[in-house]
């Protein structure tokens, strides 16, 4: 049973290579990708000296966080709230942009960087850890067992939904699409309004040129990753009616992760008196 969870892991890498050595041809045709546009600093050479090969430095993929040296304020008029790469220091966030501000666009290569930052963050672990302890408590799965053996296997079985189900919205399937698999923060027109939004975002995203369109990545991604984990769950657990029941859940999770990230800015400002920058 360990080597199932391997196996698991191995195949959303597998994909993962598969998409990324296919968009390869894209990423070399597009001059103005935001890989390509970093600037190359150069070191100037003293007259008469003899030339030497100029090695640029290791490109480093943007990561899509609140501030990103390519971020653009769309209007200078109106406030910004400032996500962070973790709510409260435990779940990951790094997929949340500032309200009022528009990011360039995601390679490919970003999009993985993302899903892996995601994926292997110590705040990842930590949360799989939290899953994990409430399945035991609840016997969620009776046939996981309990005690520090039961927490195992709880623990695996949630790690590799968590990087599955984060391959397939974050990488895999926003490659093939190109959507933008980033939340970016409404910010603005009351509460309800807000709230609506970022429910609305687990059926409507960005593309890659800026656009709104169907959410296919999260929708193809939860819908990948819900019989996906029929090959490691208990018999009890598969099946048609298990499989619809987490997308279901995962579909709602992702729902009201959405809303908490449009609100942490305020609960961070309102609530704990956090300033930009804490």
């Amino acid at each position: 049973m360990l080597q199932t969870p391997c196996i698991t892991i191995l195949l959303v890498v597998l994909l993962s290579v598969r998409c990324f050595s296919q968009a390869l041809p894209e990423i070399a045709a597009n001059p103005n990708s935001a890989l390509q546009s970093q600037k190359q600093t150069t070191t100037p050479q003293n007259p008469g000296s003899p030339s030497r090969p100029h090695n640029p430095p290791p490109l480093q993929p943007k990561a899509p966080l609140p501030n990103d040296p390519g971020a653009r304020i769309i209007d200078k008029d109106e406030e910004v709230l400032k996500q962070t790469p973790r709510i409260m220091g435990v779940l990951p966030n790094f997929t949340a942009v500032d309200s009022n501000t528009q990011l360039p666009r995601l390679s490919t290569r970003e999009k993985f960087v993302v899903a892996m930052h995601d994926s292997v963050d110590y705040s990842s672990f930590l949360l799989v850890g939290g899953l994990a302890a409430k399945g035991l408590h609840s016997n969620a799965t009776p046939q996981l067992g309990t005690g520090a053996a039961g927490f195992g296997r709880y623990y695996w079985r949630e790690f590799t939904d968590q990087v599955s189900g984060t391959f397939f919205t974050e990488a895999i399937i926003p490659t093939i699409t190109h959507e933008d698999p980033r939340y970016y923060t409404l910010g603005k027109d009351g509460f309800f309004r807000r709230a609506y939004y970022a429910i609305s975002r687990t059926v409507i995203t960005k593309n890659d040129a800026g656009g709104e369109e169907f959410n296919i990545s999260e929708v193809g991604g939860n819908a990948a990753e819900a019989p996906l984990s029929n090959f490691y769950y208990p018999s009890e657990e598969r099946g048609f009616n298990k499989t619809a029941k987490n997308f279901a859940t995962q579909t709602a999770i992702t729902a009201g992760a959405n809303v908490l990230k449009e609100f942490w800015p305020d609960i961070r400002k309102n609530v704990f008196r956090l300033k930009d920058g804490n």
